[in-house]
């Protein structure tokens, strides 16, 4: 049999263990979706120890470890490290995920519980169900097919890494990173936090865009007053805010602000639609110039992610005295978070 040969039944018989580990892998995800792991400030944080600690034991029952187990820095979230020494020469892979979750939002906007598991249509729905549990299931999918289909003979040193606070800025990130650079040390990087075209079509991502975040607080009068005795008259900071953050943009919806806009050329092949299952509402056209990918991942992208105003179901006739909006900004390859915030 030919190396070729040998390479391709090697293959074809991980994909094999891998659909036959489907059901389990499933499974597993569902009763992580089920631990509502929030990283957010105001949100219980026991539910971070359940989770690493699930993630732990899910780790330590593939049997590759030497070493498997929970790690902080500071007062930072639970993080899981397992590591695998390689043998000879061989390099060691390091598997990122992260099992901290985004808040679930208005109930209302889910058609099921956001932390009970469920199948639709053959997907799987629920918090962290892709962003990024699904991560650790794929790390662990591969390592179950690894662990049967090499048993004994696995050269490949292994370390998973998967953080806990990455929906939440990664604020301790830096000091254990730090603090653990031992155990993370590895010749190449495999991150399970990305996207693809479909479901059906694979990608690899080889960068990704930075984040800065900051508060924009508008405050235009000392206090409420009622809009039939001032209004027109007296600067609303909604209207002032409206106005602000409409000249972020251009008429195409890309950024307008200075040294963040800017579209280079497109390669040739690059893709110009996003994926179909993009959730573009009827009607609604893609925002910015260029490529797709120069768009996703060469780019700055400003989105306002949340608003301190009163609810339509409690808004009152007056004018707002105050205004305050979180900003996320993603960052283009090449410019540091701090230069992106000064521009902003």
């Amino acid at each position: 049999m030919s190396q070729g040969e040998s390479s391709a039944r090697d293959v074809s018989g991980l994909r094999d263990l891998v659909v036959a580990g489907a059901p389990q892998i499933v499974a597993d995800l569902s009763g992580l979706i089920r631990i509502p792991s929030v990283s957010w400030e105001g949100f219980d944080h026991a539910h971070l120890d359940d989770s690493a600690a699930r993630v732990e034991d899910l780790f330590t029952a593939t049997g590759l470890f030497s070493t498997v187990g929970v790690y902080r820095n500071g007062g930072g979230a639970p993080a899981v490290i397992a590591r695998r020494e390689p043998v000879g020469n061989a390099p060691t892979v390091v598997l990122y995920a992260h099992h901290d979750v985004q808040p679930p939002g208005e109930e209302t906007q889910w058609d099921s519980p956001a932390f009970e598991p469920t199948v639709r249509d053959g997907r799987l729905y629920g918090r962290g169900s892709a962003d990024d549990k699904a991560g650790i299931a794929v790390h662990l999918a591969a390592l179950r097919a690894l662990a049967t289909h090499h048993a004994g003979d696995l050269r490949l040193g292994l370390v998973v890494f998967i953080e806990g606070e990455e929906e939440n800025g990664s604020p301790s990130f830096a000091g254990f990173l730090d603090e653990h650079r031992e155990l993370l040390q590895g010749e190449v990087i495999i991150v399970a936090d990305s996207d693809n075209p479909s479901s059906t079509t694979p990608a690899l991502t080889v960068s990704l865009r930075g984040n800065v975040t900051a508060t924009l607080r508008v405050r235009t009068l000392n206090h409420a007053v009622h809009s039939g005795m001032f209004g027109g008259v007296l600067p609303d900071a909604m209207m002032a805010f409206v106005a602000l953050a409409a000249s972020f943009y251009d008429a195409q919806g890309g950024l307008a602000i200075s040294g963040l806009e800017g579209v280079e050329q497109s390669k040739s092949g690059e893709v110009h639609k996003v994926g179909h299952e993009a959730p573009l509402a009827q009607g609604v056209s893609e925002v910015g110039r260029g490529s797709v990918p120069q768009r996703l991942w060469r780019s700055a992208a400003l989105t306002i992610t949340g608003m301190d105003i009163p609810s339509v179901a409690h808004a009152s006739n007056s004018l707002l005295p105050e205004v305050s909006a979180k900003l996320s900004l993603r960052v283009p390859p090449g410019m540091s978070a701090g230069s992106a915030l000064a521009l902003l």
